[in-house]
């Protein structure tokens, strides 16, 4: 059984995201990373790179693909989690403790987010 956490938002996209009203902290879900199998490199951006919600905001390589994870916020990277940067492997084992990137939100630009519910429906379609 696919883990989906109460305490987070999701997009359609899998990616799972947290925000405090100034930043959003967002990983892949665990659907995301069953998919991709072995994840072998995360291709991060650079911090204060600018990032359109919806759009591409890194890479993620597996031993079976290379896909994109998309940001669900308008702002700017104020870190990237170096634990996955080394480790990418890392990700398989607990995708929603090893986040990948911190957003500062510039304005209320945000993707529809899902609720745990919503996003359970999705991957039960999939």
């Amino acid at each position: 059984m696919l883990k989906v956490p109460e305490d987070l938002k999701y997009t359609k996209t899998h990616e799972w995201f947290r925000s405090d009203g100034k930043t959003v902290t967002v990983g892949i879900t665990d659907y995301a990373q069953h998919q991709l199998t072995d994840i072998v490199y995360v291709d991060f951006p650079k911090p204060g790179s600018q990032l359109i919600a919806g759009k591409p905001m890194l890479t993620i390589e597996s031993v079976k693909s290379a896909e994109d994870v998309f940001s669900p916020a308008t702002g700017e990277i104020v870190e990237v989690n170096q634990a996955v940067a080394s480790k990418p492997e890392i990700l398989n084992q607990d995708p929603y403790t090893n986040w990948l990137v911190k957003i500062r939100l510039s304005g209320n630009s945000m993707t529809q987010s899902l609720s745990p519910a919503e996003y359970r429906e999705l991957t039960a379609e999939n």
